[in-house]
């Protein structure tokens, strides 16, 4: 039998918990007692509104990605999806930016992830930075979907190959004397995985 929820609320105060302590450290580790201690409700409550820390977290995520990105342009069915796609992806590179700048953002991400032996709490932060790369990938792909542009398929691999292909072109853009020609190389890059993603015919 379901644990009945608590007051009317508990579901935003949980959501509003879980997005200060995102706030206050953005690698922190929604536990369920942690986050149920901070919104002043009991665990079970919780776990009415949230079954599992994974739901916890997309709630929190599609709050979040809404507040932070209210138009990214994926919506706006009037521009061709591949473009809408690709601006997308572009703008997960953007901040990492190029040369001395990119090779520094990679310095801490070496420092904080692969230099030191993985900790549990390492390990957990990684997977929370991972997880809202994913989100925003996969609610792009939801959105073409649901328009009839992508075929329904194996969301979870489009995803990763997406992100291994972002990933890939982030630590280009730190290499020593790629600068030159980066940009137009990587836009090439990029357009052939949207494209086995879309489909070359895809509008």
């Amino acid at each position: 039998m379901a644990t009945p929820p608590e007051p009317a609320g508990s579901r935003t105060k949980v959501l509003e918990a879980a997005a200060a302590m995102f706030a206050e450290d953005p690698t922190t580790r929604l536990s369920v007692r942690a986050v149920a201690a901070r919104a002043g409700v009991s665990t079970g409550s919780l776990r009415f509104h949230f079954p599992t820390q994974a739901a916890l977290r997309e709630a929190l995520l599609a709050g979040i990605y809404d507040h932070v990105f209210p138009d990214d342009g994926i919506t706006d069915a009037a521009v061709p999806a591949r473009e809408r796609l690709l601006a997308g992806l572009r703008g997960l590179l953007a901040p990492l930016g190029t040369g001395a700048q990119a090779r520094q953002a990679w310095r801490l991400v070496h420092d904080r992830f692969i230099d030191p032996e993985p900790t549990a709490q390492a390990r957990a932060a990684y997977r929370e930075l991972d997880a809202q790369a994913t989100y925003r990938v996969r609610r792009w792909l939801q959105v073409l979907t649901d328009e009839g542009v992508l075929a329904p398929g194996d969301d979870e691999a489009r995803v990763r190959l997406l992100l291994s292909v972002v990933s890939g072109l982030s630590v280009e853009r730190a290499m020593p004397g790629a600068e030159a020609d980066l940009l137009p190389r990587e836009a090439a890059t990029l357009g052939l995985a949207v494209d086995a993603v879309l489909g070359p015919a895809a509008p």
